[in-house]
């Protein structure tokens, strides 16, 4: 399994974004000063990366008791695809566009059970958003099965920038939601389309809801009122490969 590589050191971490690295999250001790701070804060905010405030000894065990200097980085195992060249590529491949994204999903677990199903399904890319998204880690890679590493993965600024490049492209958005009265089965999923799953705490954000196409629901014949975002998730891929099937 491959593990997500920590670098600590306020030094290391500057050179690492510099660079273009991928970095899932930086975590920095409070109360932080001097200019190798200042320059890193800039870079970080520059870049809009995730960052967390934490205890000292949580830097401690991440960097092994190393030097870190109050600062400690988390790189990730993989790389990100640009969403507007992995259209581009799936639209010249005269593939159906189907594209699968994630609000603000936050249990790695829950990443990385998605991320095989969506491999399976034959979804042509995930697209999530760089603040509030739970990381592609080890955790992440261990549940895909790998399959995060085949996935094509999207990092975006806000969910909305996504669906404004991807309405542009004639691609039909549908949101997951209870806050409908249509069907998952009411709606056309042979066409050129994209999936939209919300968090495990708050579903879709209203403001994305606004901008969709379709809103759909899964019917609930039990007493609990609603499944696990990975559950759900595949009933919504499957029954995409489904409609696609029928009409082979």
């Amino acid at each position: 399994m491959t593990e997500t590589t920590n670098i600590f050191g306020l030094r290391a971490i500057i050179e690492a974004i510099e660079s273009g690295s991928t970095i899932n999250k930086i975590y920095l001790q409070k109360g932080l000063r001097g200019s190798l701070y200042y320059e890193l804060d800039k870079l970080i905010k520059d870049s809009k990366i995730a960052t967390s405030t934490v205890p000292v000894e949580k830097l401690n065990r991440l960097s092994k008791n190393s030097n870190h200097q109050g600062a400690v980085a988390q790189i990730s195992p993989i790389d990100f695809y640009d969403l507007e060249t992995l259209l581009d590529d799936t639209l010249e491949a005269n593939k159906v566009p189907f594209f699968l994204i994630l609000d603000q999903l936050s249990d790695v677990r829950n990443f990385g059970a998605i991320i095989r199903t969506a491999e399976c399904t034959g979804v042509n890319g995930i697209i999530i958003q760089k603040n509030g998204s739970a990381p592609v880690n080890a955790e992440t890679i261990k549940t895909s099965a790998g399959a995060a590493f085949k996935m094509p993965i999207c990092k975006v600024d806000h969910i909305k920038d996504a669906l404004f490049i991807l309405q542009a492209s004639n691609i039909k958005t549908v949101a997951a939601t209870e806050k409908t009265e249509s069907s998952i089965y009411d709606v056309n999923f042979n066409q050129p389309i994209a999936v939209i799953m919300g968090s495990e705490h708050r579903g879709v954000n209203p403001s994305v809801l606004k901008m969709v196409d379709y809103k759909a629901k899964l019917p609930l014949l039990g007493s609990i009122e609603s499944l696990n975002v990975s559950v759900a998730c595949g009933v919504f891929l499957y029954e995409t490969v489904r409609q696609r099937s029928i009409n082979l």
